[in-house]
């Protein structure tokens, strides 16, 4: 197990120093806050194309909204591999290398917000039975990954990438 990688709070702050994540908050409630992305994510988008840009961001508005997809289904993914076969151990992945790869900043809106409820759906289910069954994981990168620890991570990424998407749009500086 290698913990070298530095997550959470550790990596962000308490709260996010960008987004203001608070990660006390308690595993149901970070399914609850994930479940609701899609819809918050349809909101900020309205009255975008998705293919709006910010200076100091390198993916734009729907490439977020793939990141986030991405990211959900592979953690679900994951937890549910250990579910099924007792195997804690789970490879780290490179963001940047799969949003090159996908090509996220040509991905329609529309495409982007369909991913996106589907990968939501799976997380919901995946994260729920791993709270339930205490499962846990011996992540490649951030070592010892407990269902609290992987529901709180992966709604930060999803609401933090909420408020890059809000950055784009204007809506914040």
């Amino acid at each position: 197990m290698n913990s070298s990688e530095p997550w959470g709070a550790a990596l962000y702050g308490d709260p996010c120093r960008e987004c203001r994540f608070d990660w006390a908050i308690s595993p149901e409630d970070a399914i609850t806050l994930t479940a609701n992305i899609p819809d918050r994510y349809r909101m900020l988008l309205a009255n975008a194309n998705g293919y709006e840009r910010h200076p100091n961001l390198s993916w734009n508005a729907s490439a977020y909204v793939s990141h986030v997809a991405d990211n959900l289904r592979m953690w679900a993914e994951r937890l549910e591999g250990i579910r099924i076969s007792g195997q804690r151990r789970a490879p780290g992945y490179d963001q940047d290398l799969l949003a090159e790869a996908r090509h996220y900043n040509e991905i329609d809106k529309a495409a982007a917000l369909w991913a996106l409820d589907h990968a939501v759906t799976l997380w919901v289910e995946s994260v729920s039975r791993a709270l339930a069954l205490g499962l846990e994981m011996d992540h490649a990168t951030r070592g010892l990954q407990t269902a609290p620890d992987i529901a709180r991570n992966n709604t930060h990424d999803a609401y933090h990438h909420g408020w890059d998407i809000e950055r784009i749009l204007g809506h914040r500086p």
